[in-house]
Parts: structure tokens; C-alpha cells; sequence
């Protein structure tokens, strides 16, 4: 039977998909761990209590690619070049999505504007990664193997998504309402394409490691399509409501280490 843990066990059972999956993921993370520690670094006087929360929130990030990197480590792999058509992080920049490498390289700092943008930004795929690793947490969060991983950067993403929505929260109170729900929308009508252009990829390159039979990769390409589908006509709704969350002030203090695992 084909299932979400079927599919994944399968993966993580053959070394060279492992090392492909975990290479796309450390990468992606790194890349958004340099990205909000530049964000830190130039955010305007007017919002420099996010400093500290941003940069915590690219110090996690750091984290989690050490991780998946660990993970590597353990079973003697090393890292994968990334396939560009899986890059994620690159695919939205090159889709206008976030703020720019030009602008987060020209020590100029930042505008209120550019941390709507970015919240708005962090708020759309910080959804998204939440429901992923939430999925991998409720299948493999017991995994001799990779259970500890799961739940520490579940957990981790948890607490990005709730600092997102009250941030967000706090600049609508201030006036930036309009402009959040506006880039909100962009955001998310973006990811979920490119969400699915990703997963198509992905699936595509699994398939040539795995050995997919014709029909299980064209099942797997319409079960892909499907959820495009009801992204595209309702559920993109879901990144774009804003709601105060049950824990407040998520990325409050010093980022968590993981000497577990580096």
C-alpha cells in the first residue's frame, strides 16, 4: 500500500535516497540560516527588538542543517550537490518571493516594508515546513534512527510559524494590515506552485535511485497534482490567516544546541 510512511521508510532505508533527501534539506536550511542572519544584522532602528528573535530564528536554521548533515555523517554518506530544479530556497528568490541577495548583501539596512515582507515571507513556508515535519513526527518521531532529529526540528518549526504570527499580528496593530494580507497572498499563491514544482522534481529523482515502476511514479505525479489543486482553489487560506498563538514569544531567549548531534 502506498502511504505518506510507506513512501518516506522507503526512502530512508536506501542509502543513496537518504543522501539525496538530507542534502536537499541541510541545504535549504543553511541558505535560510544565512538569510535571517543577514536580516538581523540590517533591521531597521525602528524594529531592533526583532534582532534577537530573527537571529535566533537563523541560528535554528543553522542547527537543523548540521543535522541532517549529522545524520549523513552517521551512516558514512556525505552531502549531495543540490539538483537545481529541488532547490526550494532558490526557486522562490527567483519568483520575487522574500526579500532579495542583492538587498540582504548591500549593508543597507532594512525598512519596515522589507520586514513585512520577509514575516509575510517566513509566515507562508514556515507553514508548510511545520506540516512536513509534524507528518514525519507522527510517522518516525520513535525511529531509532532519525526520531530524535524529527522531533527536535518539529518542534523548532512549531515555534517559528507561532513567532510569525505574532509579529505579523503586531505590525497589523500598527498599521501594516493591508500590506500583510496583500504580500500574504502573493506569498502563498507562489509556494504552493512552487511547492509542487519541488515535489515533482524531488519524486523524479527518486524515482531514477528507487527503481519507481512507471505506475507508482505516475500515481505519486497525480497525487502531487491533486493537492496543487485544492492549494490552489482553497487551502493556500491556511498560510494567509493570522491568529495569536498559544505560546507567546516562541523565539525568546538563546537558540537550543543539539550536541547530540554535532
Amino acid at each position: 500500500m502506498l502511504s505518506a510512511k510507506s513512501l518516506f521508510q522507503e526512502i530512508v532505508d536506501n542509502d543513496e535516497s537518504f543522501r539525496l533527501f538530507c542534502s536537499i534539506a541541510a541545504s535549504g536550511e543553511a541558505q535560510g540560516g544565512w538569510e535571517n542572519g543577514r536580516i538581523a544584522a540590517l533591521v531597521p532602528e525602528s524594529e531592533r527588538g526583532l534582532a534577537a528573535k530573527i537571529a535566533r530564528h537563523g541560528a535554528d536554521e543553522d542547527k537543523h542543517g548540521r543535522i541532517f548533515n549529522a545524520l549523513l555523517n552517521k551512516r558514512g554518506l556525505r552531502p549531495l550537490p543540490v539538483p537545481p530544479d529541488t532547490d526550494y530556497t532558490k526557486l522562490l528568490e527567483r519568483h520575487g518571493i522574500g526579500l532579495t541577495h542583492d538587498k540582504l548583501t548591500a549593508d543597507r539596512q532594512l525598512t519596515v516594508p522589507d520586514i513585512v515582507t520577509y514575516l509575510a515571507h517566513s509566515r507562508v513556508t514556515e507553514q508548510r515546513a511545520s506540516e512536513q515535519m509534524r507528518l514525519l513526527r507522527k510517522h518516525f518521531g520513535d525511529d531509532p534512527g532519525i526520531g530524535r532529529a524529527v522531533r527536535m526540528i518539529a518542534q523548532d518549526e512549531d515555534n517559528h510559524l507561532a513567532y510569525c504570527h505574532e509579529e505579523l499580528l503586531r505590525l497589523a496593530r500598527a498599521g501594516h494590515g493591508p500590506a500583510i494580507q496583500r504580500t500574504l497572498r502573493e506569498c502563498a499563491l507562489a509556494e504552493i506552485r512552487i511547492h509542487r514544482d519541488v515535489s515533482l522534481a524531488v519524486m523524479s529523482h527518486m524515482r531514477r535511485i528507487l527503481g519507481w515502476p512507471r505506475t507508482r511514479s505516475t500515481l505519486l505525479a497525480a497525487g502531487i497534482h491533486a493537492a496543487y489543486a485544492w492549494e490552489r482553489v482553497a487551502g493556500w487560506r491556511r498560510m494567509v490567516s493570522l491568529r495569536m498563538p498559544a505560546h507567546r514569544d516562541a523565539l525568546g531567549g538563546p537558540a537550543t544546541t543539539a550536541p547530540e548531534f554535532v
